[in-house]
């Protein structure tokens, strides 16, 4: 029988390293919410109560990840804001069915343990959680030799929330006339990076030489919870729609009922410098509306009579404005005019599709 001495710690696995991680978590997370009851980091699974103040509790969950948003992050050598992202991902998309989120896991796949590299995502993860008004209870650090190359790595989020029964946003509740508001973005969020990434690859940019594109590419992604979640208890919203990968068309058509078009002005659209450099750089006008959200980040439907009231909840520069309207049609989407991008440099107006 041949005798290696081989150990977990040889073939590229250090449990030490992993429990230290996980002492580090549990200590941040009952720092940075001092309102924790259970003590869930560690453990096998996490414990929670049901919210009390819902008579008719329904559970909505979402996982969702950052894409190659991390590669950014890997060429730049700063984590501290992707873990945000992650969070953004997944309680965004929870909001739009009326949920709040409570609880939120996450999965970090890494070749080799890097507390300094992990130790920054979590603080992300943390800030985020705390943003969005959840706990962060658990998750997974998987230590995976052999399986990413050096520095690589890869992240998931999984997020829980509670919505009453009452408070459930159905696409039903979307009527004729209702205005279609656009709530800005903070920018790229956390989609279309493959195609970002091949634009810089293309035009053979440096980006950690480039002062504006260091700070835009990782600009962490913008958190609707606290003011779409006041919408939602003051019942001022109908529906909603988080602008993802597949731009307004493909994420807003999927709250909006048969038999009735969203008609969208785009020339309303109020866009960012960044989606002005992608098209400037080589992305096309179809691709451009096809794969980034071009500065609208959610998307809000609401009855009229209520406009007033809905724009006092949100905060600059994050005040929602009409982008369109909703008729009866057999188009779940219309688009009437194009995006007016605005060249200051030029003082001219560029149109797309």
């Amino acid at each position: 029988m041949k005798n290696f001495n081989l150990t977990y710690r040889k073939s590229g696995v250090n449990i030490n390293a992993a429990d230290s991680f996980i002492k580090y978590i549990s200590k941040k997370v009952r720092k940075a919410k001092k309102s924790v009851k259970f003590k869930n980091i560690g453990g096998f699974g996490s414990l929670s109560e049901v919210p009390k103040n819902l008579k008719s509790p329904h559970v909505v969950a979402s996982s969702d990840g950052v894409g190659t948003k991390v590669e950014i992050a890997n060429e730049l050598k700063k984590f501290d804001t992707i873990g945000i992202d992650l969070v953004a991902m997944s309680v965004n998309d929870l909001i739009i069915q009326g949920a709040k989120p409570k609880l939120f896991l996450d999965y970090i796949s890494i070749p080799k343990i890097d507390l300094k590299k992990l130790k920054s995502i979590i603080s992300g993860i943390i800030k985020g959680c705390n943003i969005a008004d959840c706990e962060l209870v658990g998750g997974e650090t998987a230590e995976m030799p052999g399986v990413y190359s050096k520095d690589k790595f890869d992240l998931a989020g999984f997020a829980i929330g509670f919505v009453d029964k009452k408070n459930i946003l159905k696409k039903e509740n979307v009527k004729e006339n209702n205005l279609i508001l656009a709530v800005p973005s903070s920018g790229l969020h956390s989609n279309g990076f493959s195609l970002v990434r091949e634009v810089i690859k293309k035009n053979n940019i440096k980006i950690n030489k480039d002062k504006f594109l260091k700070k835009e590419l990782l600009r962490p992604t913008k958190i609707y919870v606290k003011e779409v979640c006041n919408l939602i208890e003051k019942r001022l919203l109908n529906a909603c729609a988080n602008i993802t990968g597949g731009g307004i068309e493909d994420n807003l058509k999927r709250v909006i009922p048969k038999g009735y078009t969203a008609n969208i002005n785009l020339n309303e659209i109020k866009t960012l410098k960044i989606f002005e450099w992608l098209k400037k750089n080589g992305v096309s006008d179809k691709e451009m509306l096809k794969t980034f959200n071009c500065g609208v980040g959610f998307c809000l439907i609401i009855e009229k009579k209520n406009l007033v009231k809905v724009l006092k909840v949100f905060k600059k520069p994050y005040k929602p404005y009409v982008i369109g309207k909703i008729k009866k049609g057999s188009k779940l989407i219309q688009i009437d005019e194009k995006i007016k991008w605005w060249d200051k440099n030029k003082n001219s107006s560029i149109y797309f599709w």
